[in-house]
């Protein structure tokens, strides 16, 4: 077993390991009630959690799978369920699935009474990563994704990996679109171990599984633990983060959320990367090592149904835009980020252009 400790407005352990799950009662404290969220596809592991849990009054709340759950409807119908019981800020909502239950899961929780007792149990590549890290929890609106939500810290995170061999094929390479990021962004060391062996990666049962998600997972407190909330101005803080986020968020929006959220931050690294090289700070063979190794382990790095308008349109929306200029997380080298302010519409169709021919 792995423990990472991220350092942000709280300190939490991040548990990463095989059957880790079974730790869930040592993090609830003195907590009477845990509502345990799950979407209607983990009904029976949701109920066996429950069941497992004889020192306090646990319930379950079913959600919709997916980005589904992450509405005003479900917010409420979650709020309704923890008003039933009683829930005061002595107990502990416990979020169980993939990256949509978390996000869920998080506002939940922040939003109730202001704040209870959190804790993750991330049951996808994804959300093991990504989503159930760093505090950020909310859902979407019509107006795009993850635009209501809080910064909200878990007291615990649970990656039990045992979880990962459930998931689909399709759903685990998307999941990797993230660890890849982190390497980008981050850590090299990650991109060595996936180029030595891409096929090997595309599977849970690789013998550095556990490795490449204790690293992706330990670039988060790397940065989180200085810049929890994005406050860092121009200076290159939390957002690395979002690297490869802002053209994927469009297309997420574009294509009504039907697409994976990996697949999505695997065409918008690379439509990144043409745009930092077209304005120079990114070399060509770094460009063309990011669509090498993403197409190694089967993800898109091309994009070609989204009308250009309608991207540059959902990209403006994007949380990290101030004012009328958008902002891009860039690459000058490997761990090398920087931010690229308002650049030229022009390039920006350039760039998608890269994505449409590659």
């Amino acid at each position: 077993m792995t423990t990472i400790t991220v350092n942000a407005d709280i300190a939490y352990p991040v548990e990463v390991g095989h059957g880790v799950i079974q730790q869930l009662s040592n993090f609830l404290g003195d907590s009477d009630r845990v509502a345990i969220i799950h979407p209607e596809n983990l009904a029976a592991t949701g109920e066996a959690l429950r069941v497992s849990l004889t020192n306090v009054r646990a319930i379950t709340i079913q959600i919709p799978d997916a980005e589904s759950a992450k509405t005003g409807e479900v917010l409420q119908f979650c709020w309704d369920a923890l008003g039933a019981e009683g829930f005061t800020r002595n107990d502990t909502v416990v979020s169980l699935g993939g990256g949509a239950t978390t996000d869920l899961a998080g506002f939940v929780a922040a939003s109730w009474l202001r704040g209870v007792r959190l804790i993750h149990v991330p049951t996808t590549l994804l959300a093991m990563v990504d989503a159930a890290i760093g505090g950020k929890t909310g859902i979407n609106t019509a107006a795009g994704k993850n635009l209501v939500g809080a910064f909200y810290s878990p007291h615990a995170v649970l990656c039990d990996v045992d979880f990962l061999t459930t998931q689909s094929s399709a759903d685990y390479i998307g999941g990797l679109a993230e660890i890849i990021k982190a390497g980008f962004i981050r850590d090299p060391k990650i991109l060595e171990l996936i180029e030595s062996d891409p096929v090997g990666a595309q599977s849970p049962y690789w013998s550095h599984t556990q490795e490449i998600i204790g690293r992706a997972i330990q670039v988060k407190p790397d940065v989180v633990g200085v810049d929890l909330k994005e406050t860092l101005g121009t200076n290159v803080g939390r957002e690395i983060l979002n690297y490869g986020h802002t053209f994927a968020h469009a297309i997420e929006r574009c294509e009504r959320y039907e697409w994976r959220h990996g697949n999505a931050v695997a065409v918008g690294m690379v439509f990144v990367a043409e745009l930092a090289h077209l304005d120079g700070w990114m070399s060509r063979d770094l460009v063309d090592r990011h669509r090498r190794i993403l197409k190694s382990v089967g993800l898109p790095t091309s994009y070609t149904t989204g009308e250009w308008d309608d991207l540059l349109a959902a990209m403006r929306m994007d949380k990290k835009a101030r004012g009328d200029q958008l902002r891009f997380v860039i690459l000058r080298d490997v761990a090398t980020p920087a931010i690229l302010t308002g650049p030229d519409t022009a390039l920006l169709f350039a760039a998608y252009r890269e994505i449409v021919n590659p």
